[in-house]
């Protein structure tokens, strides 16, 4: 048996075990949700193993609260929920530069995984939101169980999709990313695969032994690592049948409005609780994910999430403190949870173009971008 050299920071526990990294979100009480700590942190185990010859692959889970401690099947059931939204509306009221802090180094940490060149196996059992997403969906391997639950539910929250949501959420088949993006709604295994979000799935319970097998393996190049994750993983695992374009009649429309009145009026029970679910998300910020998502589609990765720094920058700033949608929007989920957001404006039909385009001036010069670096 190899060893299991196990460090703990924080939140994140990591470990070499033969020539395999892995990673787990150990903060289970928060569903995992991502801290300024905890993103430090997996940055630096990766960026010391993508410089580590001896290190050929990388694997990340997140730990469960429910199961009993110390065994392996503890480990599995949640992946993260997502970033600290309570430490953002706190470091937002209190004009901490924690907040500007956070943003940037998790998309560094966003582009790094997307950008890794070593195998990435991401275990997405559970909840797998926001934050989780965008350390997960860069990976090489992406797996999904029967209690997988992927979405981008910023725009709950008055915020919009990011960590590189506007990426990979544009690639989707059809208009499903701007479905995914605009309602925050969850998805299940059959249709992350299906919208190619995900890659394998596989029943939880086999969950602890691929992650044993992976460390416990022997191989003699990155060659023969990649041929032993094609053989047991990939080949496997049936190709996933893409989604149609179910969600084009609507999504597919110019704007914001023109969808909601075509699922307002539609015969189909579903698409109108879809429309009364939308009135219920902060007017601004769907525009302002239409216009991220469909921008998105023609950009590359890095100027994607430059463009989301700059986006996320004026959900803080634009409007500051208590002023903010994404500010009023956390209070009401997460802090006082009374639900009631007082959106500004408070109807889609009072969005007008220049407030949307406002989001996507960057407040920086290209030299002076915080993610200027990203290549």
């Amino acid at each position: 048996m190899t060893t299991y050299d196990t460090k703990s920071v924080g939140d994140v526990l990591t470990g070499v075990r033969g020539q395999v990294g892995f990673i787990t979100l150990n903060r289970p009480k928060a569903l995992n949700a991502l801290s300024l700590p905890m993103v430090r942190e997996l940055a630096a185990a990766l960026t010391a193993w993508r410089d580590d010859p001896a290190v050929l692959a990388v694997a990340i889970r997140g730990s469960n609260k429910v199961g009993r401690p110390g065994t392996p099947e503890a480990l599995f059931g949640g992946f993260s929920a997502g970033g600290d939204i309570r430490f953002f509306h706190e470091v937002a009221l209190a004009g901490d530069s924690a907040l500007d802090d956070f943003f940037t180094e998790e998309y560094q940490l966003n582009h790094l995984i997307h950008n890794f060149p070593k195998p990435y196996i991401a275990f997405m059992d559970g909840v797998v939101m926001g934050g989780g997403m965008g350390i997960s969906q860069g990976a090489k391997v992406r797996i999904v169980t029967e209690r997988s639950k992927l979405a981008m539910p910023e725009t709950n929250i008055g915020l919009f999709p990011d960590v590189g949501g506007g990426y990979f959420l544009s690639r989707c088949p059809g208009s499903v990313g701007e479905y995914l993006a605009l309602t925050g709604v969850a998805i299940a295994a059959d249709e992350a695969l299906a919208y190619g979000l995900a890659d394998i799935q596989l029943p939880a319970s086999e969950l602890p032994a691929l992650w044993q097998a992976l460390g416990d393996q022997a191989f003699a190049s990155a060659a023969a690592l990649d041929a032993w994750i094609a053989t047991h993983l990939i080949a496997t695992t049936p190709y996933p049948k893409r989604a149609g374009g179910q969600f084009d009649e609507y999504f597919s429309l110019a704007r914001v409005k023109h969808m909601v009145d075509a699922l307002e009026a539609s015969h189909d029970e579903a698409a109108r609780k879809i429309g009364a679910m939308l009135r219920k998300r902060s007017p601004l910020m769907l525009h302002v994910t239409l216009e991220q998502i469909r921008r998105a589609r023609s950009m590359r990765l890095a100027d994607d999430l430059r463009m989301e720094r700059d986006i996320v920058h004026h959900c803080f700033h634009l409007r500051p403190g208590a002023a903010s949608e994404t500010v009023e929007g956390i209070r009401a989920l997460a802090v006082d949870k009374d639900y009631t957001p007082k959106w500004n404006p408070a109807r889609i039909e009072d969005v007008k173009p220049e407030m949307t385009q406002a989001f996507f001036t960057s407040p920086w010069s290209a030299d002076q971008h915080p993610l200027r670096d990203l290549a």
